[in-house]
């Protein structure tokens, strides 16, 4: 893979098409963004979860300190912003969190938070910032109180046929593919209670059958996303931090989870990355009985200095991510029993980017049956593998910029 900080920002991949292409789009996106956060009388956020927030930040000395490094440092390279300090910036999240998504053929941006804290994420001072504690607890809390809102009626103010915003527009449906997709169009919001119902929606019968129902040995991918890493010979413990970004299974699993990171240590490992215009449930890989769900916490919008400025904030943190960014992870005791146990890691990224789980442990589960689902927001997922286990994978990585996703329940790689 070649590494992120030696390519031009202008000829940096957009993964997954969550944010634009282009930084004078981010930019102009940025100021209407703040403009519009800024016209309100008030001065002061009006979201509990915000307030808490900017409480915190004011009352922490380092939290403001890096903070508002990190905007000065972010402006002193020449980004535009939109905003010119945390006050600002607060009052935009504020207002970012009382509204739905729109749709843009214009700025094609789909994760506004993540716009926002673009550059002073992967700033010096916003890396410290970013993997702090308390700071990451508070955003948890205005991100959870975002999703509470975007899984309710009032969050469906876009789901309609009007252009430009409307996700049923003629733009936005070709981009989506809708037809591929369970809706009613002669209904209301075409029959979606809430535009967290709309992200995590369901295919059609038929649309993705399950490669190799019958094929104990043949895995299938878990998710509709586009290969990002495949790695072999996987370590119970390494340096994930630094611009290769090796998987660390220890980290990866969690400090309890010692004997479970063990079983994967020497294996592989696939990581895929899943496009905003896509779907966003998760399959079972490989027919089996789930051992064990959890969810760990983590960061939200960290990125590692080893990649330098990242135009895309966790465009090439992805391999890093999976050991500190928030995800749930299902582990599943194969049929086949010379496959031994697959870990399955969901990642968000960006946003909101809940992990669902809808499966228990004792649970048996076939191929291609659903696992859970990401609520709005960026994501990725990694695939673990015991050693010996993988005799091929059957999709290359990395792939192209513009590489099609690996549809969910295709095949992905082949077991001894």
């Amino acid at each position: 893979m070649e590494a992120a900080s030696n390519v031009p920002l202008d000829r940096r991949r957009r993964l997954g098409n969550w944010l634009p292409e282009g930084e004078a789009q981010l930019a102009a996106f940025r100021t209407e963004l703040v403009a519009q956060a800024l016209s309100r009388p008030s001065r002061t956020p009006s979201v509990d979860a915000v307030r808490a927030l900017a409480n915190l930040i004011d009352g922490e000395p380092a939290l403001r300190m890096h903070l508002a490094r990190a905007i000065d440092e972010a402006r002193g390279h020449g980004y535009e912003l939109g905003y010119k300090d945390s006050t600002e910036l607060l009052l935009t999240i504020d207002h970012i969190v009382k509204c739905a998504p729109r749709f843009s053929e214009k700025t094609l941006v789909i994760c506004p938070l993540n716009a926002l804290l673009d550059w002073p994420m992967c700033m010096p001072s916003g890396y410290a910032l970013f993997r702090d504690r308390r700071f990451n607890d508070a955003l948890k809390a205005v991100l959870n109180g975002w999703s509470a809102f975007l899984s309710g009626p009032h969050s469906r103010a876009y789901l309609n046929t009007q252009e430009p915003d409307g996700w049923f527009s003629p733009e936005a449906a070709r981009r989506i593919g809708m037809d591929q997709f369970l809706c009613d169009p002669s209904q209301p919001y075409w029959g979606f209670t809430s535009w967290n119902d709309f992200f995590t929606r369901r295919f059609r019968a038929g649309m993705r059958p399950v490669a190799g129902e019958d094929d104990n040995k043949l895995i299938v991918s878990a998710c509709e996303a586009t290969p990002y890493n495949i790695s072999h010979d996987t370590r119970y413990e390494d340096a994930f931090w630094i611009k290769a970004q090796p998987y660390s299974l220890r980290d990866i699993f969690g400090p309890e989870k010692a004997q479970l990171a063990e079983r994967f240590a020497g294996g592989c490992a696939y990581q895929a990355f899943l496009s905003a215009y896509n779907y966003h449930r998760w399959h079972a890989p490989v027919s089996g009985t789930i051992v064990d769900t959890y969810h760990l916490d983590g960061t939200y919008y960290s990125c590692v200095e080893s990649e330098g400025a990242d135009p895309e904030g966790l465009n090439d943190s992805q391999g890093y991510s999976a050991a500190m960014a928030a995800r749930a992870i299902i582990t599943i005791a194969c049929d086949d029993r010379a496959m031994g146990t697959v870990g399955c890691v969901f990642i968000g990224m960006a946003e909101v980017s809940s992990c669902m789980v809808d499966v228990t442990p004792g649970q048996h589960v076939c191929k291609g049956e659903e696992l859970g689902y990401f609520q709005y927001g960026g994501s990725t997922y990694c695939l673990f593998f015991e050693p010996g286990v993988i005799d091929a994978f059957l999709v290359q990585s990395p792939p192209s910029g513009n590489a099609a996703p690996v549809h969910v329940n295709a095949a992905l790689a082949r077991a001894r």
